[in-house]
């Protein structure tokens, strides 16, 4: 099976063999638009967030709300957009993964003859953990997820789409799903989880200490 890590207990194999099922639920998952199966590969008590602005984030704090609201929510509307992962960093001493991805919309612009995609880097940062009790005990789950993206590119794209007439009414409806009232949307000062991971937000892995 390989070394395992004397911090994390997870091995490299697998770590490889959990990212190559979660990719497949992406397959699986962006050919009928409902992402919420992907939930069961969080663990319980998982949280995953990403920032829409300095004053608007986005936090789901356990599998429910995950489900719920990171891939119900905020995921309803873009069938046909698939989010492919175009390269994968493993680390298994800290057993993260960071997949990098591209946006694409499963929609063909007239002017190029290609799908609308969002431009500039995306991904999604991920702590893995083995789960120690409970129905999942000794599974490996995501612990925490983080994502990133280009939000002024986002915004390009959704204008070109809607300003060409090519968004469904479901996307139309999702688009104007916004602000602090759609749940899991906070203020920076109410989060309920850290924006960057909490183990890294303790400074459990920090590799250059800050000025004094």
């Amino acid at each position: 099976m390989g070394s395992t890590s004397p911090t994390t207990g997870i091995a490299r194999p697998e770590i490889e063999e959990f990212w190559e099922t979660w990719l497949q639920i992406n397959r699986d998952v962006e050919k009928t638009g409902d992402w919420r199966p992907m939930a069961e590969w969080y663990a319980e008590d998982a949280t995953y967030g990403w920032m829409y602005s300095p004053d608007e984030h986005f936090m789901a704090v356990g599998r429910d709300q995950i489900r719920d609201w990171a891939i119900g929510i905020e995921m309803d509307g873009f069938d046909g957009w698939h989010y492919d992962y175009v390269c994968t960093v493993i680390d298994e001493t800290k057993a993260m993964v960071i997949g990098f991805w591209k946006q694409r919309s499963g929609i063909t612009d007239d002017e190029t003859g290609k799908e609308y995609e969002i431009l500039g880097l995306g991904g999604s940062w991920f702590g893995l953990k083995r789960v120690a009790e409970g129905a999942d005990a000794g599974q490996i789950k995501i612990d925490w997820q983080r994502d990133w993206f280009d939000m002024p590119s986002t915004a390009a794209t959704f204008m070109k789409i809607l300003k060409d007439g090519k968004a469904s009414e479901k996307l139309l409806e999702r688009m104007s799903v916004t602000g602090h009232g759609v749940p899991g949307h906070y203020h920076l000062k109410d989060l309920p989880s850290t924006v960057w991971p909490p183990p890294v937000e303790r400074g459990d892995h920090t590799t250059q200490e800050a000025p004094r």
